[in-house]
């Protein structure tokens, strides 16, 4: 047996002298009983572009990058379903997007499909909260081509009546679905409470606004949304500059001048409120969802390095507080974490994760403990504050690894109005934030005495020890945030 076990723990190692006969020298002076050291700092290699105007008005941003024969190719659209989905149409920003692949006046959506599968390549379209895009990856050779199918989608989609009714069955089997899912409960609720319904971030897809979308809809909404005046075109990999913008000129010259960007302008938040636990009972689940935090500052925060670097140290990496807490010293959970959604509205602080039901309580008492920590209860260490910026300053070069990362980081500093020696600065601003940032941040942020506290799991189980624990009053939710009798 003790022969068995030896072998077991030499593993891959034991593997390779079966296979081989032969140990390496490597393997025969390895001491796995040492941590490996830090390898080299990667090197920050941000990639030139230049930027022009197409035809039509919408602004050309092209980085060459000749290593390899691939081109990224994205049109990026400045507002989303937060400025042009109707409050009570809510969905329809996503299907008309979906739609764009049913069928254009020249291909239906079966010859769309084989076109690009010749291609090799896909056309992906989407429409989130604040921005919207529609782009492909493609080989050099292949490029015009796939341009011209993705002009074609753009410019002459004609919303098929069996698709949407197709389409609109899929969204209501999902939304039917995610009623059995407490992490998609919590990510419906915990924005519905922070911002109200009258807010769009507090406003998501329901069976009655799925059911209410008419073809016309996604047609006006087509029309009014994918226009060139609030759209970028991103170019990146193997073109020549001038070259490329030509035969962009001429696949979207049916696509003419309209639009402007959006103001951004957001209704006013709810007051705050004192901290409160609201509670949604999700029967017989093994686990309980959190989503706990208020509604954050917009990306252009003066405070915005402070918070990525505050944040790091509470949940945004691996050994952040949070995890090295809840996770690996308590075991409550298999991973948990923090974050700001930073853009151009007051996107929420959340912090949260999945417990096991039985120590909803006392990770709950661990949560709290870790947030009045970060605000100034237990100061951030000199450890910490150098751990959590080099973290952030060392995954910087990974944004420009491919021909896609670059055009998302380009795409980046055009949505959020950011300038292109962004990136160039980028570890300067990290490197100067000091323990006093950090804690200024955190508790300008970190509202702890308007927390929103969501749990989502078993009511049975969970409800009293949360009420002995004491943090918060409880009040029950539904599924779809409406609140119910107060605990």
């Amino acid at each position: 047996m003790t022969e068995r076990i030896q072998f077991l723990k030499l593993g891959t190692a034991v593997l390779f002298v079966l296979l081989t006969g032969s140990v390496s020298q490597a393997q025969q002076t390895l001491d796995r009983s040492k941590i490996p050291a830090a390898g080299k700092t990667p090197v920050l290699r941000v990639p030139a572009w230049t930027r022009s105007t197409l035809a039509n008005g919408a602004d050309l941003v092209v980085s060459e990058k000749h290593a390899l024969p691939l081109v990224s190719f994205t049109i990026t659209f400045q507002g989303g379903a937060s400025q042009f989905e109707p409050a009570a149409r809510r969905g329809l920003a996503g299907l008309t997007a979906q739609m764009m692949s049913e069928g254009t006046t020249t291909r239906d959506g079966e010859a769309l499909s084989n076109a690009l599968q010749l291609l090799g390549t896909s056309v992906a379209v989407a429409v989130g909260s604040e921005s919207g895009s529609i782009g492909f990856q493609s080989t050099t050779s292949k490029f015009p081509q796939t341009l011209d199918v993705l002009a074609d989608m753009l410019v002459h989609s004609t919303f098929p009546a069996d698709a949407l009714e197709r389409l609109r069955a899929q969204r209501l089997v999902a939304l039917e679905q995610a009623k059995a899912q407490p992490a998609a409960i919590a990510a419906r609720v915990y924005p519905r409470i922070l911002y109200g319904e009258a807010h769009p971030f507090g406003q998501s897809a329901s069976e009655s606004s799925v059911k209410a979308i008419t073809r016309d809809d996604a047609i006006a909404f087509h029309r009014d949304y994918f226009q060139p005046g609030r759209a970028l075109v991103t170019v990146v990999g193997d073109v020549n500059a001038s070259a490329v913008k030509d035969v962009i000129n001429r696949a979207f010259s049916g696509w003419p001048r309209s639009g402007e960007k959006p103001s951004f302008s957001y209704t006013a938040l709810p007051p705050g409120h004192t901290p409160a636990i609201y509670l949604v009972d999700k029967a017989g689940a093994a686990q309980s969802t959190f989503a706990i935090g208020n509604p954050g500052p917009p990306r252009n925060t003066p405070a915005y390095y402070a918070l990525q670097v505050m944040n790091t140290i509470l949940g945004g990496m691996f050994q952040s507080r949070l995890n090295a807490n809840i996770r690996e010293e308590k075991g409550y959970s298999y991973g948990v974490s923090s974050s700001f959604a930073f853009g151009k509205g007051p996107g929420a602080f959340r912090a949260g994760g999945d417990i096991v039901s039985g120590k909803t309580d006392a990770a709950l008492i661990e949560f709290m403990k870790e947030l009045r920590g970060i605000a100034g209860a237990r100061p951030v260490t000199d450890e910490e504050l150098a751990t959590a910026k080099d973290s952030l300053i060392q995954r910087l070069p990974a944004t420009f690894a491919s021909v896609q990362s670059i055009n998302g980081a380009i795409t980046a500093l055009w949505t959020q109005g950011l300038p292109d020696d962004y990136y160039q600065q980028y570890s300067a601003r990290i490197a100067g934030i000091t323990k006093e940032d950090v804690l200024r941040a955190a508790k300008q942020y970190i509202d702890l005495d308007h927390l929103t506290i969501v749990i989502v799991g078993d009511r049975a189980s969970i409800e009293g020890p949360l009420k002995a624990a004491s943090i918060a009053p409880i009040t029950l939710v539904d599924i779809e945030g409406k609140i119910g009798a107060s605990q």
